[in-house]
Protein backbone atom coordinates (compact mmCIF):
# COMPACT_ATOMS: atom_id res chain seq x y z
CA UNK A 1 0.00 0.00 0.00
CA UNK A 2 1.29 3.49 -0.85
CA UNK A 3 0.02 6.58 0.94
CA UNK A 4 -1.76 9.38 -0.88
CA UNK A 5 0.87 11.48 -2.62
CA UNK A 6 3.37 8.65 -3.14
CA UNK A 7 1.39 6.55 -5.57
CA UNK A 8 1.86 6.29 -9.35
CA UNK A 9 1.70 9.71 -10.99
CA UNK A 10 1.66 11.52 -7.64
CA UNK A 11 4.21 13.79 -5.98
CA UNK A 12 4.63 14.41 -2.26
CA UNK A 13 6.43 17.14 -0.33
CA UNK A 14 8.43 15.78 2.56
CA UNK A 15 10.86 16.93 5.23
CA UNK A 16 13.26 15.03 7.45
CA UNK A 17 14.68 15.59 10.91
CA UNK A 18 18.36 14.61 11.25
CA UNK A 19 18.30 11.51 13.44
CA UNK A 20 21.79 10.01 13.54
CA UNK A 21 21.79 7.82 16.66
CA UNK A 22 25.07 6.10 17.56
CA UNK A 23 25.54 4.79 21.09
CA UNK A 24 28.76 2.76 21.03
CA UNK A 25 29.13 -0.27 23.32
CA UNK A 26 31.25 0.36 26.40
CA UNK A 27 34.33 -1.33 24.98
CA UNK A 28 34.53 1.25 22.16
CA UNK A 29 36.39 4.43 23.11
CA UNK A 30 33.89 6.72 21.40
CA UNK A 31 31.37 9.34 22.53
CA UNK A 32 27.64 9.04 22.02
CA UNK A 33 26.20 10.79 18.96
CA UNK A 34 22.47 11.51 19.29
CA UNK A 35 21.25 14.28 16.99
CA UNK A 36 17.85 14.45 18.68
CA UNK A 37 19.62 15.43 21.90
CA UNK A 38 22.25 17.65 20.25
CA UNK A 39 19.65 19.69 18.33
CA UNK A 40 17.24 19.72 21.31
CA UNK A 41 14.61 17.90 19.30
CA UNK A 42 14.21 15.64 22.34
CA UNK A 43 12.71 18.65 24.12
CA UNK A 44 11.00 20.38 21.19
CA UNK A 45 9.70 17.41 19.19
CA UNK A 46 6.10 18.63 19.15
CA UNK A 47 7.09 22.05 17.84
CA UNK A 48 9.45 20.48 15.31
CA UNK A 49 6.82 18.12 13.94
CA UNK A 50 4.31 20.95 13.77
CA UNK A 51 6.89 22.98 11.86
CA UNK A 52 7.09 20.18 9.27
CA UNK A 53 3.29 20.24 8.91
CA UNK A 54 3.18 24.04 8.77
CA UNK A 55 5.71 24.09 5.93
CA UNK A 56 3.12 22.25 3.85
CA UNK A 57 4.86 18.88 3.91
CA UNK A 58 2.58 15.86 3.99
CA UNK A 59 5.37 13.34 4.64
CA UNK A 60 8.05 13.26 7.34
CA UNK A 61 11.10 10.99 7.42
CA UNK A 62 11.56 10.23 11.09
CA UNK A 63 14.13 8.19 12.99
CA UNK A 64 13.03 5.77 15.70
CA UNK A 65 16.21 5.69 17.84
CA UNK A 66 16.65 1.93 17.70
CA UNK A 67 19.57 1.89 20.21
CA UNK A 68 17.32 3.45 22.86
CA UNK A 69 14.16 1.46 22.13
CA UNK A 70 15.56 -2.10 21.88
CA UNK A 71 16.90 -2.25 25.44
CA UNK A 72 17.68 -5.99 25.52
CA UNK A 73 16.99 -9.06 23.36
CA UNK A 74 13.21 -9.23 23.01
CA UNK A 75 12.71 -6.18 25.25
CA UNK A 76 11.41 -2.86 23.89
CA UNK A 77 10.64 0.52 25.41
CA UNK A 78 7.98 2.01 23.13
CA UNK A 79 7.00 5.01 25.28
CA UNK A 80 8.83 7.65 23.26
CA UNK A 81 7.66 6.33 19.91
CA UNK A 82 4.07 5.80 21.04
CA UNK A 83 3.81 9.47 21.88
CA UNK A 84 5.67 10.91 18.89
CA UNK A 85 4.37 8.66 16.12
CA UNK A 86 0.75 8.97 17.21
CA UNK A 87 1.17 12.73 17.36
CA UNK A 88 2.75 12.98 13.90
CA UNK A 89 0.39 10.59 12.13
CA UNK A 90 -2.88 10.94 14.02
CA UNK A 91 -2.92 14.52 15.27
CA UNK A 92 -0.93 16.21 12.51
CA UNK A 93 -1.98 13.92 9.67
CA UNK A 94 1.57 13.37 8.41
CA UNK A 95 2.60 10.22 6.57
CA UNK A 96 5.60 8.95 8.53
CA UNK A 97 8.44 7.12 6.79
CA UNK A 98 10.08 5.39 9.75
CA UNK A 99 13.86 5.36 9.56
CA UNK A 100 14.54 2.14 11.49
CA UNK A 101 18.36 2.23 11.55
CA UNK A 102 20.43 5.38 11.20
CA UNK A 103 24.05 4.33 11.74
CA UNK A 104 23.73 2.92 15.28
CA UNK A 105 22.82 -0.39 16.93
CA UNK A 106 21.91 -1.31 20.53
CA UNK A 107 24.90 -1.23 22.88
CA UNK A 108 24.38 -4.86 23.88
CA UNK A 109 25.01 -5.96 20.28
CA UNK A 110 28.76 -6.08 20.90
CA UNK A 111 30.03 -6.25 17.32
CA UNK A 112 27.34 -3.92 15.95
CA UNK A 113 26.72 -4.47 12.22
CA UNK A 114 29.39 -7.18 12.05
CA UNK A 115 27.82 -9.18 14.89
CA UNK A 116 26.60 -12.57 13.68
CA UNK A 117 23.34 -11.88 15.52
CA UNK A 118 22.75 -8.51 13.84
CA UNK A 119 20.38 -9.63 11.03
CA UNK A 120 18.23 -11.61 13.45
CA UNK A 121 18.24 -8.79 16.02
CA UNK A 122 17.27 -5.97 13.67
CA UNK A 123 14.53 -8.15 12.14
CA UNK A 124 13.16 -8.82 15.62
CA UNK A 125 12.92 -5.07 16.20
CA UNK A 126 11.49 -4.36 12.74
CA UNK A 127 8.77 -6.98 13.05
CA UNK A 128 7.76 -5.76 16.49
CA UNK A 129 7.73 -2.15 15.26
CA UNK A 130 5.64 -2.98 12.18
CA UNK A 131 3.08 -4.92 14.23
CA UNK A 132 2.76 -2.25 16.91
CA UNK A 133 2.35 0.69 14.52
CA UNK A 134 0.41 -0.96 11.69
CA UNK A 135 -2.05 1.57 10.34
CA UNK A 136 -0.14 4.44 11.96
CA UNK A 137 3.25 4.01 10.30
CA UNK A 138 3.06 1.89 7.17
CA UNK A 139 6.15 3.27 5.42
CA UNK A 140 9.46 1.84 6.57
CA UNK A 141 13.12 2.38 5.65
CA UNK A 142 15.05 -0.73 6.76
CA UNK A 143 18.36 1.17 7.07
CA UNK A 144 19.45 4.61 5.96
CA UNK A 145 22.33 4.70 3.47
CA UNK A 146 24.01 1.29 3.63
CA UNK A 147 26.87 2.78 1.62
CA UNK A 148 27.59 5.49 4.21
CA UNK A 149 27.11 3.00 7.04
CA UNK A 150 29.76 0.74 5.51
CA UNK A 151 32.14 3.67 5.04
CA UNK A 152 31.92 4.95 8.62
CA UNK A 153 31.64 1.56 10.33
CA UNK A 154 33.60 -0.80 8.09
CA UNK A 155 36.02 1.08 5.85
CA UNK A 156 37.32 3.91 8.01
CA UNK A 157 36.64 2.76 11.58
CA UNK A 158 34.81 5.91 12.74
CA UNK A 159 31.79 4.19 14.35
CA UNK A 160 31.22 0.67 15.71
CA UNK A 161 32.28 -1.96 14.86
CA UNK A 162 35.23 0.24 13.85
CA UNK A 163 36.56 -2.02 11.11
CA UNK A 164 38.89 -0.70 8.43
CA UNK A 165 39.86 -1.40 4.84
CA UNK A 166 37.86 -3.08 2.11
CA UNK A 167 37.70 -6.31 4.12
CA UNK A 168 36.01 -4.35 6.90
CA UNK A 169 33.73 -2.66 4.38
CA UNK A 170 32.69 -6.05 3.01
CA UNK A 171 32.00 -7.49 6.46
CA UNK A 172 29.78 -4.55 7.44
CA UNK A 173 28.03 -4.41 4.07
CA UNK A 174 27.10 -8.08 4.11
CA UNK A 175 25.78 -7.77 7.67
CA UNK A 176 23.80 -4.66 6.78
CA UNK A 177 22.33 -6.20 3.62
CA UNK A 178 21.37 -9.42 5.39
CA UNK A 179 19.77 -7.27 8.07
CA UNK A 180 17.79 -5.26 5.50
CA UNK A 181 16.58 -8.44 3.80
CA UNK A 182 15.46 -9.94 7.10
CA UNK A 183 13.89 -6.63 8.12
CA UNK A 184 11.80 -6.48 4.96
CA UNK A 185 10.55 -10.02 5.47
CA UNK A 186 9.71 -9.33 9.11
CA UNK A 187 7.90 -6.08 8.27
CA UNK A 188 5.83 -7.65 5.52
CA UNK A 189 4.90 -10.57 7.78
CA UNK A 190 3.71 -8.19 10.49
CA UNK A 191 2.10 -5.65 8.15
CA UNK A 192 1.23 -6.85 4.63
CA UNK A 193 0.21 -3.27 3.77
CA UNK A 194 3.68 -1.88 4.48
CA UNK A 195 5.59 0.14 1.90
CA UNK A 196 9.34 -0.48 1.89
CA UNK A 197 11.40 2.63 1.13
CA UNK A 198 15.02 1.67 0.50
CA UNK A 199 17.27 4.73 0.91
CA UNK A 200 20.77 5.02 -0.55
CA UNK A 201 23.33 7.78 -1.02
CA UNK A 202 24.31 9.08 -4.44
CA UNK A 203 27.77 8.02 -5.56
CA UNK A 204 29.44 10.30 -8.13
CA UNK A 205 33.22 10.17 -8.63
CA UNK A 206 35.58 11.72 -11.16
CA UNK A 207 39.29 12.38 -11.49
CA UNK A 208 41.42 14.47 -13.81
CA UNK A 209 44.36 12.22 -12.91
CA UNK A 210 44.56 9.31 -15.39
CA UNK A 211 46.12 7.20 -12.65
CA UNK A 212 42.95 7.53 -10.55
CA UNK A 213 40.34 6.92 -13.25
CA UNK A 214 40.05 3.22 -12.45
CA UNK A 215 39.70 3.98 -8.73
CA UNK A 216 36.90 6.47 -9.43
CA UNK A 217 35.11 3.84 -11.52
CA UNK A 218 35.48 1.31 -8.70
CA UNK A 219 34.00 3.71 -6.16
CA UNK A 220 31.01 4.39 -8.40
CA UNK A 221 30.47 0.65 -8.89
CA UNK A 222 30.81 0.02 -5.16
CA UNK A 223 28.16 2.71 -4.64
CA UNK A 224 25.57 0.44 -6.27
CA UNK A 225 26.80 -2.75 -4.62
CA UNK A 226 24.68 -2.74 -1.41
CA UNK A 227 21.49 -2.32 -3.44
CA UNK A 228 22.61 -4.93 -5.96
CA UNK A 229 23.20 -7.34 -3.06
CA UNK A 230 19.83 -6.59 -1.47
CA UNK A 231 17.99 -7.20 -4.73
CA UNK A 232 19.78 -10.50 -5.34
CA UNK A 233 21.84 -9.35 -8.33
CA UNK A 234 25.33 -10.33 -7.16
CA UNK A 235 25.79 -13.78 -8.67
CA UNK A 236 29.10 -15.02 -10.16
CA UNK A 237 28.44 -12.99 -13.32
CA UNK A 238 28.34 -9.69 -11.40
CA UNK A 239 31.42 -7.49 -12.07
CA UNK A 240 32.20 -7.20 -8.35
CA UNK A 241 31.47 -10.79 -7.30
CA UNK A 242 35.13 -11.78 -7.44
CA UNK A 243 36.13 -8.50 -5.77
CA UNK A 244 33.88 -9.32 -2.80
CA UNK A 245 35.40 -12.80 -2.53
CA UNK A 246 38.87 -11.22 -2.50
CA UNK A 247 37.81 -9.08 0.44
CA UNK A 248 36.48 -11.83 2.62
CA UNK A 249 32.95 -12.59 1.43
CA UNK A 250 32.08 -16.28 1.75
CA UNK A 251 30.71 -17.78 -1.51
CA UNK A 252 27.76 -19.43 0.25
CA UNK A 253 26.86 -16.13 1.92
CA UNK A 254 26.70 -14.37 -1.44
CA UNK A 255 24.72 -17.24 -2.89
CA UNK A 256 22.12 -17.03 -0.12
CA UNK A 257 21.50 -13.38 -0.97
CA UNK A 258 20.51 -14.32 -4.53
CA UNK A 259 17.84 -16.76 -3.35
CA UNK A 260 14.36 -15.19 -3.09
CA UNK A 261 15.54 -11.58 -2.59
CA UNK A 262 13.03 -9.19 -1.01
CA UNK A 263 11.07 -6.63 -3.01
CA UNK A 264 11.47 -2.87 -2.57
CA UNK A 265 8.52 -0.56 -3.25
CA UNK A 266 10.22 2.83 -3.44
CA UNK A 267 13.86 3.77 -3.95
CA UNK A 268 14.94 6.79 -1.95
CA UNK A 269 17.88 8.76 -3.34
CA UNK A 270 19.99 11.08 -1.16
CA UNK A 271 21.87 13.82 -3.01
CA UNK A 272 23.68 16.96 -1.83
CA UNK A 273 24.97 19.20 -4.65
CA UNK A 274 28.06 20.33 -2.73
CA UNK A 275 28.86 17.00 -1.03
CA UNK A 276 27.75 14.02 -3.13
CA UNK A 277 29.94 14.63 -6.23
CA UNK A 278 33.61 13.92 -5.50
CA UNK A 279 36.86 14.59 -7.34
CA UNK A 280 39.74 12.21 -6.58
CA UNK A 281 43.19 13.77 -6.20
CA UNK A 282 46.54 12.33 -5.17
CA UNK A 283 47.97 13.93 -2.03
CA UNK A 284 51.27 12.27 -1.20
CA UNK A 285 50.57 8.61 -0.54
CA UNK A 286 46.84 9.24 -0.01
CA UNK A 287 43.99 9.47 -2.48
CA UNK A 288 41.78 12.32 -1.25
CA UNK A 289 38.15 12.95 -2.07
CA UNK A 290 37.34 16.59 -2.71
CA UNK A 291 33.64 17.47 -2.71
CA UNK A 292 32.74 19.40 -5.85
CA UNK A 293 29.50 21.22 -6.51
CA UNK A 294 27.79 19.86 -9.62
CA UNK A 295 24.48 21.52 -8.72
CA UNK A 296 21.44 20.01 -10.43
CA UNK A 297 23.50 18.28 -13.13
CA UNK A 298 24.73 15.84 -10.50
CA UNK A 299 21.20 15.31 -9.21
CA UNK A 300 19.97 14.47 -12.71
CA UNK A 301 22.89 12.12 -13.35
CA UNK A 302 22.28 10.29 -10.09
CA UNK A 303 18.54 9.87 -10.60
CA UNK A 304 18.96 8.73 -14.19
CA UNK A 305 21.57 6.18 -13.11
CA UNK A 306 19.37 4.74 -10.34
CA UNK A 307 16.35 4.67 -12.63
CA UNK A 308 18.19 2.95 -15.48
CA UNK A 309 19.72 0.34 -13.18
CA UNK A 310 16.74 -0.58 -11.03
CA UNK A 311 13.58 0.64 -12.76
CA UNK A 312 11.95 1.42 -9.41
CA UNK A 313 9.74 4.39 -8.53
CA UNK A 314 11.90 6.93 -6.72
CA UNK A 315 11.72 9.86 -4.37
CA UNK A 316 14.34 12.31 -3.19
CA UNK A 317 14.75 11.28 0.45
CA UNK A 318 17.48 13.79 1.29
CA UNK A 319 18.70 16.97 -0.30
CA UNK A 320 19.84 20.42 0.85
CA UNK A 321 22.88 22.63 0.63
CA UNK A 322 25.05 24.27 3.26
CA UNK A 323 25.23 28.04 3.07
CA UNK A 324 23.36 31.27 3.60
CA UNK A 325 19.63 31.73 3.16
CA UNK A 326 19.97 32.82 -0.45
CA UNK A 327 21.98 29.74 -1.44
CA UNK A 328 19.53 27.39 0.22
CA UNK A 329 16.61 29.07 -1.54
CA UNK A 330 18.42 28.88 -4.87
CA UNK A 331 19.05 25.14 -4.45
CA UNK A 332 15.46 24.49 -3.43
CA UNK A 333 14.14 26.34 -6.47
CA UNK A 334 16.58 24.82 -8.97
CA UNK A 335 16.40 21.27 -7.66
CA UNK A 336 12.60 21.27 -7.76
CA UNK A 337 12.71 22.57 -11.34
CA UNK A 338 15.21 19.86 -12.25
CA UNK A 339 12.98 17.14 -10.82
CA UNK A 340 9.99 18.52 -12.71
CA UNK A 341 12.04 18.23 -15.90
CA UNK A 342 13.08 14.67 -15.11
CA UNK A 343 9.48 13.70 -14.42
CA UNK A 344 8.56 15.19 -17.79
CA UNK A 345 11.23 12.93 -19.33
CA UNK A 346 9.38 9.96 -17.87
CA UNK A 347 11.33 9.26 -14.66
CA UNK A 348 9.00 7.97 -11.96
CA UNK A 349 9.87 10.42 -9.15
CA UNK A 350 7.21 10.64 -6.47
CA UNK A 351 8.50 12.98 -3.81
CA UNK A 352 10.99 15.60 -2.62
CA UNK A 353 12.47 15.69 0.88
CA UNK A 354 14.40 18.63 2.29
CA UNK A 355 16.80 17.15 4.81
CA UNK A 356 17.34 18.34 7.44
CA UNK A 357 14.36 20.58 8.09
CA UNK A 358 16.51 22.43 10.65
CA UNK A 359 20.28 22.69 11.02
CA UNK A 360 22.13 19.89 12.76
CA UNK A 361 25.35 19.39 14.71
CA UNK A 362 28.30 18.10 12.72
CA UNK A 363 29.21 14.49 13.51
CA UNK A 364 32.74 15.57 14.45
CA UNK A 365 31.25 16.97 17.69
CA UNK A 366 31.40 13.46 19.16
CA UNK A 367 35.01 13.03 18.00
CA UNK A 368 36.68 16.07 19.54
CA UNK A 369 36.30 18.14 16.39
CA UNK A 370 38.42 15.95 14.13
CA UNK A 371 37.16 15.43 10.59
CA UNK A 372 35.25 12.16 10.31
CA UNK A 373 34.04 12.57 6.72
CA UNK A 374 35.24 10.74 3.63
CA UNK A 375 35.91 14.05 1.91
CA UNK A 376 38.41 16.80 2.66
CA UNK A 377 37.23 19.42 5.15
CA UNK A 378 38.84 22.87 5.26
CA UNK A 379 41.62 23.01 7.86
CA UNK A 380 40.22 26.27 9.29
CA UNK A 381 36.85 24.60 9.94
CA UNK A 382 38.49 21.66 11.70
CA UNK A 383 40.68 23.99 13.78
CA UNK A 384 37.69 26.10 14.85
CA UNK A 385 35.85 23.01 16.01
CA UNK A 386 38.82 21.66 17.90
CA UNK A 387 39.38 25.02 19.63
CA UNK A 388 35.87 24.84 21.07
CA UNK A 389 37.27 22.59 23.81
CA UNK A 390 35.81 19.70 25.73
CA UNK A 391 32.84 19.34 28.06
CA UNK A 392 30.01 21.89 27.71
CA UNK A 393 31.50 23.38 24.57
CA UNK A 394 29.78 25.71 22.14
CA UNK A 395 27.85 24.06 19.33
CA UNK A 396 28.09 27.06 17.01
CA UNK A 397 31.30 25.95 15.21
CA UNK A 398 29.64 22.56 14.63
CA UNK A 399 26.26 23.74 13.32
CA UNK A 400 25.71 22.70 9.71
CA UNK A 401 23.67 25.40 7.99
CA UNK A 402 21.54 23.11 5.84
CA UNK A 403 18.02 23.53 7.23
CA UNK A 404 15.18 25.70 6.00
CA UNK A 405 14.90 26.44 9.73
CA UNK A 406 18.14 27.78 11.21
CA UNK A 407 19.46 26.89 14.67
CA UNK A 408 21.01 29.89 16.45
CA UNK A 409 22.87 29.30 19.71
CA UNK A 410 21.82 31.70 22.46
CA UNK A 411 23.90 33.11 25.32
CA UNK A 412 22.57 30.40 27.61
CA UNK A 413 23.53 27.69 25.11
CA UNK A 414 19.98 26.96 23.98
CA UNK A 415 19.25 26.63 20.27
CA UNK A 416 16.63 28.99 18.86
CA UNK A 417 14.69 27.87 15.78
CA UNK A 418 14.60 30.61 13.14
CA UNK A 419 12.70 30.08 9.85
CA UNK A 420 14.59 31.28 6.77
CA UNK A 421 13.59 32.57 3.35
CA UNK A 422 14.02 28.99 2.14
CA UNK A 423 11.23 27.95 4.52
CA UNK A 424 8.93 30.53 2.96
CA UNK A 425 9.83 29.29 -0.52
CA UNK A 426 9.30 25.64 0.48
CA UNK A 427 5.85 26.48 1.86
CA UNK A 428 4.91 28.38 -1.30
CA UNK A 429 6.08 25.64 -3.64
CA UNK A 430 4.28 22.97 -1.61
CA UNK A 431 1.09 25.04 -1.59
CA UNK A 432 1.27 25.61 -5.35
CA UNK A 433 1.83 21.91 -5.92
CA UNK A 434 -1.17 21.10 -3.73
CA UNK A 435 -3.34 23.59 -5.60
CA UNK A 436 -2.30 22.10 -8.95
CA UNK A 437 -3.13 18.61 -7.70
CA UNK A 438 -6.53 19.73 -6.40
CA UNK A 439 -7.26 21.45 -9.72
CA UNK A 440 -6.35 18.32 -11.65
CA UNK A 441 -8.62 16.21 -9.43
CA UNK A 442 -11.53 18.60 -9.99
CA UNK A 443 -10.92 18.50 -13.74
CA UNK A 444 -10.93 14.71 -13.67
CA UNK A 445 -14.22 14.68 -11.77
CA UNK A 446 -15.84 17.10 -14.20
CA UNK A 447 -14.67 14.96 -17.10
CA UNK A 448 -16.51 12.02 -15.59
Amino acid sequence: MTAAGLGPGEFAWAAGIEDTCVYPPGHFAMADLDEYDLTEHTEHWRDDLRAVRDLGATVVRYGVNWPLVHTAPGVFDWRMLDERLHYAATELGLTVIADLVHYGTPTWLRASFADEGYPRTVAEFAGAFAARYRGIVDHVTPLNEPLTTASFCGLRGVWPPSLTGWDGWTAVTLGVVEGMAETIRAVRAANPDATIVHVEASSLYRSDDPGLTAHAALLEAVGMLPTDLLLGRVDPSHPLHAWLLEHGAAPDRLERLTAAPPAVDLLGVNYYPDLSPRMLVQRGDEVAQVATNRWSDGLADSLRAFSARYGLPMLITETSIEGDDGLRSAWLDDSVRSIAGLRAEGLDIRGYTWWPVFDFVDWSYASGGRNVEEFVVDDDVVAARQRSGDGARSKTPFLRRMGVIRLDEQDDGRLARVPTAAAELYARLAAESGAEKAGAEVADELAL
